[in-house]
């Protein structure tokens, strides 16, 4: 198995990238959809979430209304962190689970991990460095920014609150092992997800020689 990680701001276009990868042969495990997971109606996280933060942010069917807690969290980092705390180690132990159940297997893994870098600019979990491979997929502010309000239905002010609290362009790239420039038409996404996966093929062979 070769393990090879993407992560990007909000808005930059990685999940696309993603699945992209994946139409070429790329086995995903991804991030986001175990917190989905996670923070549904008996999910390991619900209960701990609720009683953190007030039944107020459970909706009516009895799921989380993660809007509620998106504007509760991205104001006040002393909740986003109280957030962290309750999610974050479950969804290790989710990838890790992952992992372990392909590790025997002759697979590219991509593992889509968002806060793949902090803040403070490091990587989030020592074991990152394992990585066969981390790609960052890159754009500018304003044009993640652009495409938060015009296809996720984005509050402008949301957005740029969002993008602040996670870790800047410069940061990501700094750990980036391959960098995929998302500022341009999709076609020439499509390039460049293309010689991406010839580069991750290469990779992996080489561990598979040894």
């Amino acid at each position: 198995m070769a393990e090879f990680a993407i992560t990007g701001g909000i808005g930059s276009g990685k999940t696309t990238v993603a699945k992209l990868l994946v139409t070429k042969g790329a086995t995903l495990v991804d991030a986001d959809q175990i917190v989905h997971g996670l923070q549904q109606s008996g999910g390991k996280v619900f209960n701990s979430i609720v009683e953190r933060f007030g039944s107020g942010i459970v909706k009516d069917n009895g799921e989380l209304d993660r809007q509620k807690i998106a504007d509760i969290v991205f104001n006040d980092p002393k909740e986003l962190k109280e957030l962290n705390k309750i999610v974050h180690p479950a969804v290790g132990e989710e990838m890790a689970a992952l992992r372990e159940k392909y590790a025997s297997e002759d697979l590219i893994v991509l593992i889509d991990i968002p806060l793949l870098v902090t803040p403070e600019g490091n990587l989030a979990r020592e074991e990152y460095k394992s990585f066969q491979g981390k790609i960052v997929v890159d754009c500018r502010i304003e044009t993640a920014v652009s495409r938060l309000v015009t296809h996720r239905g984005f509050n402008e002010n949301d957005a740029w609150a969002r993008i602040e609290k996670q870790s800047t362009r410069e940061q990501r790239l700094h750990h980036a092992d391959y960098v995929i420039d998302n500022n341009g038409p999709e076609e020439k996404l499509s390039e460049q997800v293309e010689t991406c996966w010839t580069w991750m093929q290469s990779l992996a062979k080489g561990i598979s020689d040894n």
